[in-house]
């Protein structure tokens, strides 16, 4: 390293001298700078470098040239090193620079000798060199200058470098041809006047620079296979003709360079005075065009772009007449190069915008004319491609867009046009595209600035609610808020310039066109469109339009909870633009409301309010401070991960203000409005929110906990260590700590806060590296490494490691895996000392220098020892020593700890590693071979292989085969026959698949880390080629004989990694490996076998694609082109006459490993370039003889459809909204588009002999269908298909027709709907005897649907524009009588009448419905409807007959139709009654509250004869769940419905609850049931109804206790919100026999409160927010659902209230503090059993028993205390202390027996993560407390209980003492040391009812 030798030669030179210090003050820095590796740290020490040398300066300019020297050639050394960099050389640029003041001479001398130095070095450049070249030109004047000087040497040596690059071809993935190119490059842009010479004179003609050209051509022409190294020469052959002296000479050049492909090969080209053979195009691919136009594009000078070309007619320039064609040929050819050939389109129009004038000049006209061809073939440039789905194009149509309006707008002005007919067009286009298609809206904007706002909204009408739609689909929704800005911006400047009104004037005009808009979209049900409108839409305009926050705040100030919603958005929004936001006591109520309430997205945005501000060092005001302290223990158990993530990101904001707050106070930069004493109150304040956060987080990771719990508190601890510690992370960016943090932790820490890295913090830490979850682990240790102290304690240590050693050894692959999390946390989180107490394999500590090494010596010695368990008892090794754990824990320490692949750079450890490496992939191999092997009734290395995957079968037997084996021959006949597998089996099934899974993902990560060229050449291959070449046999024996998928996907993403690797690696041999993997998977795929492949195993196919996508993206993909061709000429062969059913063909296993290959994400769309041949193949599949080829064949076809299409996007009504049109589509891929026109009109071809079956037609339908319509254009690609699809209306297929109506729907442009409906109604029989085919008729009205739903569905059509239609089916209204035999098609006819119901003429309306009411009424008259047999298809009719009578009846609000309806639904046809029921649980009749109202009384009044008659219990089921939806709001319920039921209440309710208790009806049915009897018992409960409440309780109970049934559960928290609120009426609280009732409901609520269901809570927690709402409150305002932990707290504040002298609520409240046996518990610790594969799942892991026994302990107490003496609350407390206190005692003394012995307990670390015992202790604590507050409040009786013999002063001290052994052990708890609300728990001694209900 020449730097580290100038710099200690340096430091020697100056060691002596004055300036000594501060020099080397600066070479360490500079040191520290080489030796980094995050970009943050090197600007830090290059920073104060350039900081020292400005000291440095003025000593060095008193001194002499000698004395400066060796500093000046020190720093010079450093930059040549940092090449590689542009910011660090700039840097040491300025430094020299700085340095040199004074000695200019004598760095330039010193220069002069640093870069000869580089030439002298020999004929070929390396990569440094050309980096140092490229830099020097770039960057440094003095470099140039020695460049200019020696040019002609310069040349010479990039001339010899790259022809010796382009001989040798190093690597596909290397840099070096790259490199020289821009060093071509550099030279002819810095030095263009010393090169022109050597280009254009006959004098100075240079051979050298004549070898170049001829060098760069062949780059351009494809010797370098490299696609960025082709378009750079392209650019540096355009910076070459920019030398020439006058432009024609450059022109001339160009238009000779254009010329070339079409002559390549042949002849000579003259380029100025210089001569060289026109290369041969070795890869026809066509992107030379490309090379040469973008490089022109890119940096062609514009005179000589628009210069008139000599010898050609018409003022002919390049601009206009050759790169344009060029461009437009690009874009139409090019399919594998979108984003190059459309980045040259929109240079292109920025050239043009440039050079208007002189192209004005030159052609004297307009160049945008209207009717001229070049406009028309840009315009349609630009829509054909405006939808490509290519990664980065559609930025350059949009800028494409705007740059073609803006040049008409300036040709317009400058020819003085008045008629400007491009926007009206533009603009109608737009209009009529629909809107999915993201195209439109970048069109849209740009028209705006130039026809102003009002004419585009008059056009477009339709936009506000097309913008909603957008909103709420995320891919529009940014395309749309730009559209929204673009107007909204026009109009206030119109608005200004026109009127000049004030802001509140320009508000109101805002509010009449987009206050409707923002209001629907900010209280939309739609989180997507809410989030969408407040983030996109309402923040802007509150900037735009500051005076709009009145009238937004004005809008939303309903108690409902879309205004609530859109409240706080406002607010939000507001506090973000204006900085401050104070609230008044009102705001700040409806505040609170928010933070409780059900909804994730209220809440979420209300934190978001108290957290945000514009300005990070604006504290938090004390308010804020309290509802955060309220709100966080509140919802740390939320089930949604997005609201933990956004949890997280607004509790982070409010540290970091919190945190630069402070910062400031310290500094005394604080704002001058505040005193000392409130600086000192908000340091406070600040300090002591951070420590109760900590706490409150620490507590929250018990093992007891939850996962939610768990995770939050993870989150919001690394929040907190993120923002409060000074632990800096070079690897990020942003969220790095203040320099001056220091001062604030240590003016926390004097006053005993902020102890981050205290042991108690440490040992919750570890406990969840050992939970069961990924997520917990993960998160824990990297908090762990990141910030805690570098080395954990020795004992904690060695606990840990023995730990580890043990899980390790576990078959549960989730223990295993937390081993293996421990192993690389204990790796990294110990030095050298720690490890010599560790124990290790005793070789590996003693003679392996480096902890990653020995590490992995020790776990790679445990592995081997667990193989030799294998090989000789499998099953033993399975259930005691499973390999899966310690190759798990090889992966991570080898992979993830920074640290090892550091030492594996370290020449003095290369070999120890290298022997490692390879004596590791060696055991895997034979692992690998024993697993699969075993599974095949193999054993050992050795066996032969068989060339398939076994069958279940055959592992089956083998698997029995080593179970007899292992249990010994005795125990041969004790299994018998079964269907479940032995936990046996899963052992060894387990141990194979999960080992092979590791085992793959450890040899791909291996080859991605050693291979990488990232490491230095002198560090020696750690994985040789034998090494590698093992590994790649272990890949393929994994992906040919395994079956399982998870091993199969594991081993699949190690392989890519592999062989991207080996791919990308310089080393030829490497290259070759994986691409005779592919040539031996092609030849297996081709040739004869014995048994099949791709069903027998999963992992064949992916070795293909692994292979081929571990090729460079950015390159050619070779091996995916050879692969792909290879399959489909497969794939085509003919099939044999006779093949083999049992056996795939190769036909059959290509088409397979083709559709695996368009499903690869990581080919992403290079395999579009195939889609034609692939889609093509698959057509032809679907038609084959054999079943295994059509199956493969649909298979392909709907993987290439999805790859073609992208992923369906939702909608808010839940129908897709793909954005791609079929225009677009056909202009991506007119090959296919041709293909499937063929496939189409050879299906709709006439044949002879009656009809034939096309079994590709369906296919191309589906396809189709899923495409959107285009916009109304002459010549549109997709017409061709009109007539085709038209033809199939007569298809005898239902499902040909059914598909082709949809699949008309996208070829039909939104303007020729209506000529086509016209068209399709006229086809229609005018009468009986006019019908020629009745498939025809049902076909044609059923395109007519099909084009009615979807202009529905998008604004509809004109009422003017369909008239004809609509005439059209009057005349033809016979179609609806029985006159037309087949009900299918009258049927469809009612279908399209319904969906036109507003059109008809008064006179045809009547005659629908008299038509309909006679066919009906004949049904229940008994008759026959004209048929004398039933037909198919006639219950479809009469159930469409009957929702049109519904949706007629609710459209109209006509009290005679609503009446119809009710008598339909009473009537006995099933069939239309369960339409009707259907109907009404749609929710189709929401719109008309009298429909409903009738409907609901109409079910009430046939009730009870329904539950006796129970004709069916599907039909049941409907009535209930309809009645249920009718009366879902509670003020829907009158006194009419009461009256209806009068006399028949109570049997209904006894026969629906006799139901639920003596019958088994089945879960739905169930649940309907008990819902209903909850209605029904909700309006009618009173003094004598005690006895049904009560069943009705014990029901609920007995539901609500179900845990195999979720819809149980649910039913009973349904039926409590139901019926709930109104038994628990305060009217009926007196009632004494009631009052046990209400209070095993509130038992019931709490326990619902924990389920693990989230329905379930929502369902309690809506009981509890009811039961805070007075009736007439109810029905007034409605009810804030409050969140579940919130409705937990108003039921025990209810308790406390209302029932606190009850003598039950002790004892009931008692019952949710379960009692556990501690001592079981501590002995099976203790006993420490092996452990089994499976663990018997916890009933519900939602619940905390001891997170709600704290909640209930301060409510407990409360009871106690409040109670008068003598009264039952202290009877059943004095009995539950005589109960339970005496083995309270005994338990307390046995915790102070187990712990008291210090941290050598055996087990201690293994109890950590032990979630019993951790819920065990938290219990017996709780009680304890509890009995010292019961001894303490019955006094001296109490204490005199046998067993007890302690007072509650000596049981508290007990309780101290063995809290704090807990504490000691990581068990329990930091106890708090202060009284602060919400501490750890709920907020129960504070008001909440602000949370319950509005």
């Amino acid at each position: 390293m020449g730097a580290e030798r100038e710099a200690r030669a340096c430091a020697a030179f100056y060691g002596t001298r004055g300036l000594a210090p501060t020099v080397l003050s600066c070479l360490r820095c500079l040191r520290h700078f080489a030796g980094s590796t995050a970009k943050r740290c090197k600007e830090k020490h290059l920073e104060e470098a350039l900081q020292l040398t400005r000291t440095l300066s003025e000593g060095l300019q008193a001194l002499g040239e000698a004395e400066a020297r060796p500093l000046l050639r020190c720093v010079l050394a450093f930059q040549m090193e940092a090449t590689s960099s542009c910011s660090s050389f700039q840097k040491l640029e300025q430094m020299v620079t700085q340095l040199a003041v004074g000695k200019e001479a004598l760095l330039a001398q010193e220069v002069d000798t640093l870069l000869t130095g580089l030439a002298l070095q020999g004929e070929v450049l390396s990569p440094e060199d050309l980096q140092s070249v490229s830099m020097f030109l770039e960057e440094s004047s003095l470099g140039r200058q020695h460049w200019r000087q020696n040019l002609a040497l310069l040349l010479q040596r990039l001339a010899s470098t790259l022809h010796w690059v382009l001989q040798g071809q190093p690597t596909p993935g290397s840099t070096w041809g790259y490199l020289v190119i821009k060093a071509c490059l550099q030279v002819f842009q810095v030095l263009p006047e010393d090169v022109a010479p050597l280009v254009w004179s006959t004098s100075g003609k240079s051979e050298t620079l004549q070898s170049l050209l001829g060098l760069l051509l062949e780059v351009a022409w494809g010797k370098a296979l490299n696609k960025d190294t082709r378009l750079l020469a392209g650019t540096a052959l355009s910076m070459l003709v920019n030398t020439a002296p006058q432009p024609q000479r450059g022109a001339s050049a160009v238009l000779t360079l254009f010329q070339l492909p079409s002559r390549a090969g042949t002849g000579e080209l003259k380029f100025g005075e210089l001569v060289v053979e026109v290369p041969p195009v070795l890869e026809p691919d066509g992107l030379e065009k490309l090379v040469l136009t973008r490089g022109v594009l890119t940096c062609c000078k514009m005179d000589i772009l628009s210069c008139q070309l000599e010898g050609l007619p018409h003022k002919a320039c390049l601009l206009l007449d050759m790169v344009f064609p060029a461009v437009c040929a690009l874009t139409r050819d090019q399919k594998d190069c979108h984003y190059y050939c459309f980045q040259a389109c929109a240079l292109w129009l920025q050239r043009l915008r440039e050079g208007l004038a002189a192209l004005w000049h030159l052609t004297g006209t307009h160049i945008l004319a209207q009717d001229s061809e070049l406009l028309q073939e840009l315009t349609q440039l630009l829509w054909n491609n405006a939808e490509t789905p290519v990664e980065g194009v559609s930025d350059f149509i949009h800028s494409s867009f705007r740059l073609l309006l803006e040049i008409y707008h300036l040709e317009c002005q400058h020819f003085q046009d008045q008629e400007r007919p491009l926007y009206q067009q533009m603009l109608q286009r737009v209009v009529s595209m629909p809107w999915q298609i993201k195209a439109r809206y970048v069109p849209l904007c740009a028209i705006v600035p130039y026809m102003g706002s009002q004419q585009v909204l008059d056009a477009y009408p339709d936009l506000p609610e097309h913008l909603l739609s957008c909103l709420s689909t995320n891919h529009l929704c940014p395309a749309a808020a730009e559209v929204y800005k673009v107007l909204v911006r026009q109009q206030c400047s119109e608005w200004r310039d026109g009127q000049r009104g004030t802001e509140e004037a320009l508000a109101e005009q805002w509010a009449l066109c987009w206050l409707p808009l923002l209001s629907q979209g900010l209280c939309s049900p739609l989180p997507i469109l809410q989030s969408n409108s407040a983030n996109h839409l309402l923040t802007w305009t509150l900037r735009q339009l500051p005076a709009t926050q009145a009238l937004l705040a004005a809008q939303f100030g309903g108690q409902d909870t879309m205004s609530l919603r859109a409240w706080v958005s406002v607010l939000k929004a507001q506090k973000s633009v204006t900085g401050a936001l104070p609230l008044g006591d009102e705001a700040l109520e409806r505040l609170s409301r928010c933070l409780g309430t059900r909804e994730e997205g209220v809440r979420l945005a209300a934190l978001g309010l108290l957290c945000c501000s514009p300005n990070t060092n604006q504290p938090l005001s004390g308010t804020e401070v309290r509802l955060l302290r309220e709100f966080l223990p509140l919802n740390l158990n939320c089930a949604s991960s997005s609201f933990r993530q956004l949890l997280q990101a607004a509790v982070r904001k409010a540290l970091v203000r919190l945190r630069d707050s402070s910062l400031a106070q310290l500094r005394g930069k604080a704002p001058r409005l505040s005193g000392p004493a409130e600086g000192a109150e908000q340091l406070a304040q600040a300090v002591g929110f951070v420590e109760w956060l900590l706490r409150l987080s620490i507590a929250s990771l018990s093992p007891g906990s939850n996962y939610q719990r768990k995770k939050t508190a993870l989150l919001l601890l690394a929040a907190v260590l993120e923002t409060c510690t000074d632990t800096w992370s070079p690897d990020r960016k942003k969220g790095q700590p203040p320099r001056t943090m220091a001062t604030l932790l240590s003016y926390a820490r004097q006053r005993g806060c902020w102890d981050f890295f205290s042991q108690p913090n440490l040992l919750a830490l570890l406990s969840c590296l050992q939970d069961s979850t990924n997520e917990i682990r993960d998160l824990a240790s990297e908090l762990l490494v990141r910030y805690f102290p570098t080395t954990f304690p020795e004992p904690i240590a060695l606990a840990l490691f023995q730990l580890a050693q043990d899980t390790l050894g576990s078959p549960r692959v989730q223990e295993a895996e937390a081993g293996a999390v421990l192993m690389k946390t204990i790796l990294q989180k110990s030095d050298g000392g720690t490890m010599k107490s560790l124990s290790l394999e005793a070789e590996a500590a003693l003679t392996l220098p480096g902890r990653g090494l020995c590490f992995a010596q020790h776990l790679l010695h445990l592995l081997q020892a667990q193989y030799k368990v294998a090989c000789q008892d499998l099953l033993c090794a399975a259930a005691t020593a499973p390999m899966h754990g310690a190759i798990a824990a090889l992966r991570r320490c080898l992979l993830q700890v920074p640290e090892v692949a550091i030492s594996m750079q370290a020449a003095e450890l290369v070999q120890s590693w290298q022997e490692l490496l390879t004596c590791l992939v060696t055991t895997v191999r034979d692992i690998t071979s024993l697993l699969l092997g075993a599974l095949q009734s193999q054993q050992g290395p050795g066996a032969d292989v068989q060339a398939a995957a076994p069958s279940f079968a055959e592992m089956g037997n083998a698997i029995g085969s080593l179970i007899m084996l292992g249990k010994g021959q005795g125990q041969e006949e004790e299994e018998g026959d079964s269907v479940l597998l032995s936990e046996e089996h899963s052992l060894i099934l387990t141990c194979c698949w999960v080992s092979v899974k590791e085992i793959g993902l450890l040899l791909g990560g291996l080859a991605e880390l050693l291979l990488s060229p990232a490491l230095p050449a002198e560090v020696g291959p750690l994985l040789p080629l034998p090494t590698l070449q093992m590994a790649t046999r272990v890949f393929q024996e994994i992906l040919l004989r395994c079956r399982h998928w998870g091993a199969v996907e594991g081993c699949s993403m190690g392989f890519t990694k592999f062989c991207a690797a080996l791919l990308n690696h310089p080393d030829p041999e490497l290259q070759a490996i994986p691409r005779a993997v592919l040539e031996q998977g092609l030849e297996a795929l081709g040739g004869p076998r014995s048994s099949s492949i791709t069903r027998r195993a999963a992992g064949f196919p992916m070795l293909f694609l692994c292979i081929v996508s571990g090729e460079a993206p950015a390159q050619a993909r070779p091996l995916l082109t050879h692969c792909i061709q290879t399959l489909l000429t497969l794939a085509a062969t003919a099939l044999p006459q006779d093949w083999d059913q049992t056996l795939d063909l190769p036909q059959v296993c290509a088409l397979h490993v083709l559709q695996t290959l368009v499903r690869g994400a990581g080919l992403g769309g290079a395999v579009l370039c195939h889609a034609t041949p692939m889609m093509a193949l698959a057509l032809r599949g679907l038609g084959s003889p054999c079943w295994a080829m059509r199956n493969a064949a649909i298979q392909l076809f709907s993987a290439l459809t999805s790859r073609l299409l992208g992923q369906p996007w939702s909608h808010r009504d839940g129908c897709p909204s793909e954005g791609l049109s079929l225009h677009a589509f056909l202009g991506q891929h007119p090959k296919l588009g041709a293909v499937l026109l063929g496939e189409l009109k050879v299906a709709t071809a006439p044949t002879t002999g009656g009809p034939r079956l096309h079994p590709a037609l369906h296919a191309i339908l589906t396809l189709l269908a899923q495409l959107q319509p285009g916009a109304d254009i002459a010549g549109s690609p997709s017409a061709p298909f009109l007539g085709p699809l038209l033809g199939l209306a007569e298809s005898p297929i239902y499902a040909v027709r059914a598909m082709a109506a949809k699949a008309l729907v996208p070829v039909v442009a939104p303007p020729q709907r209506c000529r086509l409906l016209l068209q399709l109604a006229r086809q229609l029989p005018a009468a009986p005897g006019h019908i020629r085919s009745h498939n025809a008729v049902h076909g044609h009205l059923l395109q007519m649907q099909a084009l009615l739903g979807s202009a529905r569905g998008t604004g509809g059509l004109l009422a003017e524009a369909l008239h004809p239609v609509v005439l059209q089916l009057e005349a033809r209204g016979w179609l609806l009588t029985p006159a037309q035999r087949c009900p299918l098609v009258r049927a469809a006819f009612l279908q399209v009448l319904a969906l036109l119901p507003t059109s008809f003429s008064p006179g045809f309306a009547q005659y629908i419905h008299d038509t309909i009411s006679t066919e009906l009424g004949s049904l229940l008259r008994g008759g026959k409807s004209g048929c004398a047999e039933p037909q198919v298809g006639s219950a479809i009719l009469h159930q469409s007959m009957a929702h049109f009578m519904c949706s007629e009846a609710a459209r109209l609000a006509d009290s005679e139709r609503i009446g119809a309806v009710c008598s339909l639904l009473q009537q006995p046809n099933p069939d239309i009654q369960l339409a009707i029921l259907s109907w009404v649980i749609a929710g189709e009749g929401g719109s008309c509250k009298e429909v409903e109202n009738a409907l609901g009384l109409t079910l009430l009044e046939s009730l009870q004869s329904v539950l006796q008659e129970r004709r069916d219990k599907e039909f049941l089921r409907l009535y209930l769940e309809a009645l249920l939806h009718l009366y879902r709001d509670p003020s829907s319920w009158s006194q009419e419905a009461s009256s209806k039921l009068q006399g028949s209440s109570r049997s209904c309710l006894e026969m629906l609850l006799h139901m639920v208790e003596a019958e088994c009806p089945g879960p739905d049915l169930l649940f309907q049931a008990l819902c209903v009897a909850s209605l029904l018992l909700a309006h009618q409960c009173g003094d004598e109804d005690v006895a049904l409440v009560e069943r009705w309780c014990a029901a609920l109970e007995e539901c609500s206790r179900c845990t195999w049934s979720e819809v149980q559960r649910l039913a009973a928290a349904r039926s409590l919100q139901l019926a709930g609120p109104g038994v628990l009426q305060p009217s009926l609280l007196c009632v004494p026999s009631l009052l046990f009732p209400f209070l095993r409901l509130i038992n019931m609520a709490i326990h619902l409160l924990q389920d693990e269901e989230r329905e379930v809570r929502h369902e309690a927690s809506g009981f509890a927010s009811l039961l805070q709402q007075s009736p007439g409150e109810l029905l007034q305002d409605g009810c804030i659902f409050v969140q579940d932990n919130v409705g937990l707290q108003s039921l025990l504040e209810l308790l406390l209230g209302e029932f606190g002298e009850h003598p039950d609520t002790f004892n009931s409240l008692l019952q949710h503090i379960p009692i556990l046996d501690l001592r079981s518990v501590v002995e099976e610790l203790e006993a420490n059993k092996a452990a089994s594969l499976y663990k018997e799942d916890e009933p519900n892991v939602f619940a905390e028993p001891a997170v709600l026994a704290q909640q209930l302990l301060p409510v407990l107490v409360q009871l106690l205390e409040k109670a008068p003496t003598g009264s039952p609350v202290h009877a059943s407390a004095l009995q539950w202390l005589e109960a339970t206190g005496p083995g309270v005692l005994r338990d307390l003394q046995y915790c102070k027996h187990c712990w008291s012995q210090g941290p050598a307990v055996r087990w201690g670390m293994k109890a950590l993560g032990c979630a019993k015992l951790h819920t065990a202790l938290a219990l017996l604590l709780v009680r304890a407390r509890l009995l010292a507050q019961v001894l303490r409040v019955l006094g001296e009786g109490a204490t005199n209980t046998p067993g007890l013999g302690y007072g509650s002063q000596e049981l508290e001290q007990e309780l101290e003492l063995v809290q704090g052994l807990l504490v000691q052990h990581g068990l329990a708890p930091v106890p708090k040391q202060d009284n602060a609300p919400g501490e750890l728990g709920l907020l129960l001694g504070t008001d909440s009812s602000r949370h319950a209900a509005v």
